[in-house]
């Protein structure tokens, strides 16, 4: 059992808790190493807290703090090849990011699409935001230029409402973050611009990972 702060192993937690480095990343919590060893990831570390290490040692980004800690390398996915996934651009919000990635892994067959200025998908924020979803649908990283199908780019003054758009797959549902949304060039260049019509007494815009779940449904129901 560890019993020393110097401990090697806790040095490389605490640092990755702090900053990601070296293609590895963190995941604290039952509930997420189980979702890693069911999808077949194999911990670089795994720290016990009373088995592996002494309790109060046991590193943790957690206000509670963990019973167990992982340490993974980081995977990513070919953008291509689903009928329907996510495009990111600008999503700063490593809890946006991790929650997208929760809503396309129950929604969708293809995998978010990580473009320019995004939150880093394998951040502890990030991962633990996709509760066990980051280890059966890995993030991708490609530019919108790159991107193949149908692009939907939702964006409050967007031309058709999202419930009239029909699409055939592959379809990619394009969201921005929640100050600037998309960028002019991706508007320009979707396919098509979509609104998710709101009450009139309601707020200007939704939340972008609430916005990129309601896409993913509807979607979903008609893929």
């Amino acid at each position: 059992m560890i019993t020393s702060k110097d401990n090697q192993q806790l040095k490389t937690v605490r640092k990755l808790l702090q900053k990601r480095r070296d293609g590895l990343f963190v995941a604290e919590g039952e509930d997420l190493i189980e979702a890693a060893e069911r999808h077949g990831w194999e911990p670089q570390i795994l720290l016990r807290s009373g088995v592996d290490v002494e309790p109060d040692l046991m590193p943790s980004g957690l206000g509670s703090g963990s019973r167990v800690v992982g340490v993974y390398e980081e995977r990513w996915a070919e953008p291509a090849g689903a009928d329907v996934s996510v495009y990111l651009h600008g999503v700063h919000d490593p809890g946006n990011v991790g929650t997208i990635i929760r809503s396309a892994h129950a929604l969708a067959d293809g995998p978010v699409i990580l473009g320019p200025d995004c939150a880093d998908p394998f951040g502890p924020k990030a991962v633990r935001a996709s509760m066990g979803s980051l280890f059966a649908r890995v993030p991708a990283r490609a530019s919108f230029e790159s991107i193949k199908g149908n692009t939907i780019a939702l964006d409050q003054h967007g031309e058709t409402a999202l419930r009239d758009v029909v699409a055939e797959p592959p379809v990619v549902l394009c969201v921005g973050g929640e100050r600037k949304g998309l960028p002019p060039e991706v508007l320009d260049a979707a396919t098509v611009t979509a609104r998710i019509p709101l009450r009139d007494d309601g707020p200007d815009s939704l939340n972008a990972a609430v916005s990129a779940a309601i896409a993913l449904y509807r979607m979903a129901a008609h893929a």
